[in-house]
């Protein structure tokens, strides 16, 4: 799997309070297990959480609105946020209470820390952007990385037919027991052209797509009529022929989870909740670092041949 920035980690750990903060009701601290940053493929992790109230409420009507801010986790419980204010690698880091989340019961710290930013990517990739609906047909790109797995998990769930790729035998191995009907290696120099096989005239309806920047161009070769490119990831540019959306009445959407609402992040929670109640939400984890290997981490994130599941940075 691909991603695009690198450094900024998200979290989960044990709630305590913020022995600082005039704002106690909004503010608590975790304690670090197991953070993430995210290059090529994401590294996770966990540490302690300190709440912030540095969010404002976004203007809707009132019959929409949030309920009152409120501290609904108590000191000590397990949570995961899918942003931090000031950085993850780090025993103790910083969020706003907007994105701290209970940890679901039967999940551990390393399975925890692969939920803030692949489960919460995913959904608002294929429900939010996508807008998938069962029957149609999703092409996950990097499917055996972090938001990959999600994507394959989630899209099964909610009835789609699945496709993915990944770039190793053990990636492969990996997408096709988390959902996928079908995958493909995208380290051969055909695999396009099998994909159109498999898929046919109709096309692909929704294809999800972590490395834009070398794909988009043969995305838009693989689209159905009004098929959907939702962009994840790119690392830099590319040149595409417009015409090519013309005709299908393609779209190419981009998706940025910090542009999530408040209502949407709490719809993302309830999916997951219920994808865990329903056993489908299953994180897998890749290889695990302590806190001092991380550069070595960042390092083996680039060199990789293909992700096999969540790497995972552990403070202790």
């Amino acid at each position: 799997m691909w991603g695009q920035s690198c450094g900024d980690l998200y979290s989960l750990g044990d709630l305590q309070p913020d022995p600082s903060s005039a704002l106690h009701t909004r503010h608590g601290r975790v304690r670090g297990r197991g953070s993430r940053g995210e290059a090529r493929e994401e590294l996770q992790g966990c540490h302690h959480l300190l709440l912030s109230s540095t969010m404002k409420d976004t203007a809707c009507p009132q019959s929409l609105r949030p309920s009152p801010p409120r501290l609904s986790q108590q000191i000590g419980d397990k949570v995961f946020t899918t942003n931090t204010v000031t950085g993850g690698y780090a025993e103790y880091t910083v969020a706003s209470q907007d994105t701290v989340f209970p940890l679901l019961g039967n999940l551990d710290f390393a399975q925890g820390a692969s939920i803030g930013i692949p489960y919460f990517t995913a959904y608002r990739a294929l429900i939010h952007k996508a807008q998938a609906t069962p029957g149609e047909t999703v092409l996950i790109h990097g499917a055996s990385g972090g938001v990959g797995v999600a994507a394959c998990q989630m899209a099964r769930a909610y009835g789609l037919k699945v496709l993915g790729t990944a770039g190793s035998e053990s990636g492969m191995k990996v997408v096709l027991g988390n959902g996928a009907h079908k995958v493909f290696n995208h380290r051969e120099t055909d695999y396009v052209d099998k994909i159109k096989e498999y898929v046919g005239e109709e096309g692909v309806n929704v294809i999800i797509e972590m490395l834009a920047n070398v794909n988009l161009s043969k995305d838009l070769q693989l689209l159905s009529q009004g098929g959907r490119v939702i962009i994840v990831g790119s690392r830099g540019p590319i040149e595409i022929n417009p015409r090519d959306t013309m005709k299908k009445e393609a779209s190419i959407i981009g998706v940025s989870l910090y542009s999530s609402s408040k209502v949407e992040l709490q719809q993302s929670l309830a999916a997951l909740i219920a994808g865990n109640e329903s056993c489908w939400l299953r994180p897998v984890i890749g290889p695990r670092y302590q806190l001092k290997d991380a550069a070595q981490a960042h390092r083996d994130i680039i060199d990789s041949q293909g992700a096999s599941g969540k790497m995972v940075l552990m403070m202790s």
